[in-house]
């Protein structure tokens, strides 16, 4: 099997079935099955659950979005806090978005708390669905969350493909092409594999084995339970897949950001039109610097067409490289006075005025977090 290494459609069906055991029985050793880490796949008295037994889909539901563009241990703390806070569907609809947003604070990728809140109020109406359409029919819930929260909640036979399970199956059959071109057959390699009889503890096992394994950039082949049937071993160098498409560079965009004090030392913010990464967050304002233009120019020139104002640039406050999955920002930071003007959200849902020592009561993105300290320590 060790020839393979290139092997498109490596046909690994009458495989399954040991490779589904092995699997099952290097995770009941060495699986991540501690409820101090994922509280929400044990029962209430501490037990991971019986094929039998449900778990609590809220609980489920949510660490699953939170997983999905974030690692376990970033999430976990999330999550308990999460769960104090909104510890029903109820609690979580009847929630304003603003306090959904300060309680996701941190995350990033605000749009999924966002489509939390729109899912929790689709779903304090009536009872919890049981299908892959109903769940993937909710707002920000693909393929895999569905499936994930189905086969955790409720024991379903439902396969899943998130980005360990990726570069599992592609170093198992050592695939020539990136798994993103590839979704049909992935998808197939992953129902293929999976155990109809276990399910849930299967699909753990599979993403516990990427996370803790078959890592990116250091898989440990020799604690592999399929070494024996996996091609990129076999070829000698597993890193090597899964392939990737050659990256594309990153723009990068330089922003001139005003924090606005009026004579009553009150601070201007606004908050962003929901749509985005960081729909709905407050910010100070701001905006990309045009060629040629000095970075005190874009500020006034910005807060003029975003806002309406007259403003007088100060003191440079703080610069900060902040790096997105898509972009590279600079953020050059400078205290404003304001002139004249009265606000207008021209550009965003709604300005205010607000004191410095409200700020916490408010969800900025990550980069304001350094922004909000500096304007704290010029001011004290």
């Amino acid at each position: 099997m060790g020839q393979r290494s290139g092997a498109e459609h490596r046909d690994l069906s009458a495989l399954a079935p040991e490779l589904s055991q092995s699997l099952l029985a290097w995770w009941e050793i060495h699986g991540r099955k501690d409820p101090a880490l994922k509280p929400w796949m044990f029962t209430k008295d501490g037990r991971w659950p019986e094929p039998h037994e449900h778990l609590n889909v809220l609980e489920c539901w949510i660490a699953e979005v939170m997983l999905q563009q974030t690692q376990l241990k970033v999430v976990l703390p999330y999550w308990q806090g999460w769960m104090k806070v909104f510890p029903t569907v109820d609690a979580l609809a009847a929630a304003s978005l603003e306090q959904v947003r300060l309680q996701w604070q941190g995350l990033g990728y605000y749009s999924r708390a966002r489509r939390l809140h729109a899912a929790a109020q689709r779903l304090a109406q009536g009872p919890w669905p049981r299908d892959l359409d109903s769940w993937m029919g909710l707002p920000g819930i693909g393929r895999t969350t569905a499936g994930s929260i189905l086969s955790s909640g409720f024991n379903a036979p439902l396969a899943i493909l998130d980005g360990n399970v990726k570069r599992v199956l592609a170093r198992l059959h050592a695939h020539p092409r990136p798994p993103a071109r590839e979704q049909v057959l992935f998808w197939q390699w992953s129902e293929v594999l999976l155990d109809p009889a276990r399910p849930r503890d299967f699909n753990q096992a599979l993403m516990d084995l990427g996370a803790t394994v078959c890592t990116p950039r250091n898989p440990d082949c020799g604690r592999c339970p399929w070494q024996f049937c996996c091609a990129a071993y076999a070829a000698g160098d597993p890193t090597r897949w899964p392939m990737t498409d050659a990256p594309k560079p990153l723009p990068f965009q330089v922003i001139g950001v005003g924090v606005v004090l009026n004579a009553e030392g009150h601070v201007l913010i606004d908050q962003r039109l929901d749509e985005g990464l960081l729909g709905g967050l407050w910010e100070f304002p701001g905006g990309k610097q045009e060629p040629g233009e000095s970075i005190e120019a874009c500020i006034e020139r910005e807060l003029k067409e975003e806002l309406g104002i007259v403003i007088s640039v100060g003191e440079e406050l703080i610069t900060l490289d902040h790096a997105y999955s898509h972009k590279k920002l600079r953020f050059v930071v400078y205290l404003c006075a304001w002139v004249s003007g009265d606000p207008q959200p021209l550009a965003s849902q709604q300005v205010r005025w607000v004191s410095p020592d409200q700020l916490d009561t408010f969800a900025f993105p990550a980069a304001n977090a350094k922004m909000i300290e500096a304007l704290r320590r010029s001011i004290n």
